[in-house]
Parts: structure tokens; sequence; C-alpha cells
């Protein structure tokens, strides 16, 4: 399709570029046997022969490169790109940028798709030089605008989040939504390197920061509590652990076996009870509702383990939490029995590890882990986990 697309563009441009230069030449005789003629025939001739790339060829050379062509020319460099041929639409972008009667704002123009081209072949610190000059001298607002953000993705892609802040901020920032989320997450990741480094204040600093920008960021909240966790002020843990599901209540699962920890350093299992049911009033998850019923069956003892349990399932029907029912049942059942729920166990087990736990609500990718950013489509704080029968 994008062939087809290709072809019929030059064509287009082809027929245009003769009938144009007919035009300058007035009501002179045209020559029967111009070589613009030629070559759109020649061109011609290759694609019915099924030869589009030496129809490519025939048109591209046939196509005079002048203030009228130059958007063609830009549109055919981008068609290679998309068509996965990067090396080629760096030597029509490149032949553009070397005219010198390109005016200021084509040839901005043309040096953002060549950076484009750079960033697909992975010719990082070409696309950085090219695009470091555009932002700086670009005319046109739109171009600039365009430039910051593929700087922005090219400092991403290198990891260097302070100088893909440094850009974004404030205005990129503020007028995309996405660069909000990526903005609080690169916070994230200074802030985990400041850990390393064995700097606390500074990685409040910056997780605070990231609330500010995004006040959604769920990662910023788990790093402050995982912090106040390693100062041992548990309770200030617990605090931060309960506002995630008040962001996001998908998100509840990660943070119950933290909970359990800091409930327990503080000797207060009542308390985290009196959460759990808390929020199976609110958030009926399947991990809540095991880790209820687990809490209520070595504090209450089975029947008040499986009487929970059985009654959820009734209201929140899920394949993990049959998994648990029938491990209850497990350690309860006669040695004639024991067999049969051991086979039922092990066809769920089986079924759950081949089960993603997380998606991604952008792209769609699946996963057993939590990736803050999407290793698919690169969006940051899209992956969530998996609601329903075959999950939460």
């Amino acid at each position: 399709m994008q062939d087809l697309l290709l072809l019929a563009l030059l064509l287009s441009a082809v027929a245009i570029g003769w009938w144009l230069g007919r035009r300058e030449r007035g009501k002179q005789t045209p020559s029967p046997a111009s070589s613009l003629s030629r070559d759109y025939f020649v061109g011609l001739n290759y694609l019915l022969n099924e030869q589009p790339d030496q129809a490519i060829e025939t048109f591209i050379s046939a196509l005079e490169i002048n203030s009228d062509t130059i958007e063609t020319h830009i549109a055919l460099g981008n068609l290679f790109r998309t068509r996965g041929e990067a090396d080629r639409a760096v030597k029509i972008h490149q032949n553009l940028l070397a005219r010198p009667s390109l005016n200021q704002e084509q040839g901005s123009l043309v040096q953002l798709e060549l950076s484009r081209d750079f960033l697909v072949l992975g010719l990082l610190d070409r696309a950085e030089r090219l695009l470091q000059n555009l932002v700086r001298d670009a005319s046109d607002e739109r171009t600039r605008q365009a430039g910051k953000r593929l700087l922005v993705d090219l400092f991403e892609r290198e990891k260097e989040w302070q100088a893909a802040l440094d850009v974004a901020q404030p205005t990129l920032v503020r007028q995309h939504e996405d660069l909000q989320r990526a903005a609080a997450h690169w916070l994230c990741e200074l802030a985990q390197q400041d850990l390393q480094s064995i700097s606390p204040s500074m990685a409040r600093k910056r997780l605070h920061q990231a609330l500010s920008i995004d006040k959604s960021c769920i990662r910023a909240n788990w790093l402050l509590a995982r912090i106040e966790h390693e100062t041992a002020h548990y309770a200030a843990e617990i605090r931060l652990l309960q506002r995630i599901p008040e962001q996001d209540v998908n998100f509840t699962p990660i943070v119950l076996e933290a909970l359990r920890e800091a409930y327990l350093l503080l000797d207060d299992e009542t308390g985290f009870e009196t959460y759990l049911h808390q929020l199976v009033e609110t958030t009926p998850l399947t991990s809540v509702i095991i880790t209820l019923g687990d809490l209520l069956w070595h504090r209450q003892g089975y029947d008040a383990a499986v009487e929970f349990i059985s009654a959820q399932l009734a209201r929140e029907p899920s394949l993990r939490g049959v998994d648990y029912l029938m491990h209850l049942y497990r350690h309860e059942m006669g040695p004639q029995e024991q067999p049969r729920i051991e086979l039922l166990k092990r066809h769920t087990e089986a079924l759950l590890e081949t089960m993603p736990r997380y998606r991604c609500r952008c792209c769609g990718f699946a996963g057993l882990q939590l990736h803050w950013q999407c290793p698919r489509c690169r969006s940051w704080g899209t992956t969530k986990p998996i609601t329903g029968i075959e999950g939460e």
C-alpha cells in the first residue's frame, strides 16, 4: 500500500512538474523527445513490469528540485523512512539540505525530517546535533516545538533524564498529558539514582516534584514509601502506601505485601485486617480477597477463611480465587479426595502461569512484570494490573 502511494505521489509530482515546465516555455513548440517525458515513460515501463524500485529511482531523477517540489521530495523521503528504508530517506533529505535555494523555513523542515531519519538508524549523535541547532535557530514555532519533542525522545532513549526535563519543561510538559506522565517518571528515575548514591533528601525533593507535575504518579508514592521503610518510619510508609489505591484502585495489589510487612513491624496485625476489610468493600480485587482470606485462616481458622472466600467468589469470581479456595480445601481433605483436588489445583496453576498479570493500556503489551515504561510502545505509566475473571 505504501509503495502504491509513493508511486502515485511521484507520478503526480512528475506530471505537475512537466506541466509547469511547459507553461514556463509559453507558446514555444515543445520538443517531442524531451528528457522529462522520456524519463516519465521509462518509469511507467518499470512500473508496468513490476519493478517499483527502478520506477521510483527514475521518477526521482526526473523530478527537478525547486521551490515547487521541495515538499514533494520531503514527502518522498518520509515514505522511504516509514517503509524501513531510512538510509534512502537520508540521501534525499541530505540532498535537499545542500541546496542553496532553500529558505530558512524549508531548511528547518528538512533538518527535522533528517533528524527523524538519523533516529530511526540509531545515529543519535548526529540527530542530537541537528535538533540542538533546530531548537535554537528555527524561525517557525511549530517546527521548533516538533524539534523539541524529538530531542526529548532522544534524551529519553539515552536515559539522560535531566536533559529531557530541561528541554520539556515547562512548555511541552504543560501542553501534553503524555509528557506530564513522562516527566514525573524521569524525576523518579533521578530519585532512584539519588537513593543509590545515598541521598534520600534529594530523592524526596524530586519525588514531591514528580507529584506536583502528575498527582496520579503511582511510582512517586511507591518510592517515597520505600524511603520511609528504609528509615524505619513505618507509620509514614503505611500512609504513603494507602494513597496508591486512592490514586488508582487497579494498583492496590502491588502495595499489599509492603503494607503487611509495615503493619507487622508496628505489631498491628489487627490494623492490617481492618484496612483489608475496608478494601474488600470498596475494591474487591482478587489479591485483596486472597490476602484477607489468608489472614483470617491464620487468625480465625479454616472455616472462617473458606466462608469468606466462597462468599467473595460468588460476588467477584476469578480463577486465582478458585485456585486459592482449592488450596484451602487441600489442607482439610481426606486421603481419598486429596488426589482429585491436587489434579484440579495443578490445572489452575498451569493456567495461571501462562496468564499475564499486567497490560499496557496504550498498545496492549502484556507480561508478568510491572514496567513503569512499556517495553513495546515506550509509554510511561500506562501498564496496569489486569482485572476480571482471569486477573484481579
